[in-house]
């Protein structure tokens, strides 16, 4: 009798084991990012968050048919906040990387932008080698002459980059042994101090540092090459948890949509004034 019990559990269990999870009905979505990294994301006077992605978020929601919230949180907590459950998405200009993606998931890219180094406008470090040209990378490359250019002249400086970002990794890899590298919460404290002379170099993506400048009246220059390619990894995705394969898909669908039609694009000139589709 026991025996019996226990024998139809174990087959019911097993047959439970053998049913493949329901898709979620994904209706409700909330979506984080930094509110601080403009022209990307930021917030504005009346507390709204706006920016190139705020607009696109809104296109991709409305064709992946879901009804999105947009939330602010702090950058370097965004990646333990997502696999914890406290949202669903991330869009603040995440790079999809090899290493990133041994925690989450992430969809077809909807950017693609190089890095850059930015310094006072009146530095001496204001034209190091390469300015004005782009170095294509792979990642762990080692040895490229426009690096090992910099090196020289980057020599003893301090170097400003955001923290948990991929543009830090690059840093320390490659300047970490010559330079006093200085990582900050978010970008515009970097810049504030780049600005008043604190730091002598900041590193960071290429179409922030643009909008940077603006904001900075002419005090802030790019400086040595643009750097590109896929040491930066595939470009920049929506992050979602390795579980939610079915909201990936819904948003590959109109990232998809909206790069063929031209949405993107537009959305770049108007936010960028270059065009960063993939």
């Amino acid at each position: 009798m026991h025996f019996r019990t226990r024998l139809i559990s174990s087959v019911v269990a097993l047959a439970a084991a053998t049913i493949p999870a329901a898709a979620k009905e994904w209706k409700n979505v909330t979506i984080t990012t930094e509110g601080a990294y403009a022209p990307w994301n930021m917030t504005n006077s009346q507390g709204k968050i706006v920016g190139f992605e705020p607009d696109l978020i809104k296109v991709l929601c409305a064709r992946a048919k879901l009804d999105c919230k947009l939330v602010a949180s702090d950058w370097d907590g965004m990646i333990p906040a997502l696999t914890a459950g406290k949202f669903d998405v991330i869009m603040d200009a995440l790079s999809i990387t090899d290493e990133r993606k041994k925690v989450i998931d992430f969809t077809i890219p909807y950017a693609v932008t190089p890095a850059a180094f930015a310094t006072a406008s009146d530095s001496d470090l204001a034209k190091a080698p390469g300015t004005g040209t782009t170095l294509k990378m792979t990642p762990g490359e080692k040895g490229v002459k426009g690096i090992e250019a910099l090196r020289k002249v980057f020599k003893g400086k301090t170097i400003g980059i955001q923290a948990a970002t991929v543009y830090a990794k690059f840093i320390y890899d490659n300047f970490g042994d010559i330079a006093t590298i200085r990582e900050y919460k978010t970008g515009a404290d970097r810049d504030l101090d780049l600005k008043n002379g604190r730091i002598d170099l900041g590193f960071d993506d290429a179409v922030y540092f643009n909008d940077a400048f603006s904001a900075a009246k002419g005090a802030l220059a790019f400086t040595g090459p643009k750097i590109a390619g896929t040491i930066w990894g595939e470009g920049e995705g929506l992050g979602v948890r390795k579980s939610d394969t079915d909201l990936r898909d819904k948003f590959n669908a109109a990232i998809k949509s909206a790069l063929a039609d031209g949405t993107v694009k537009t959305l770049s000139m108007k936010w960028f004034k270059t065009d960063v589709s993939p």
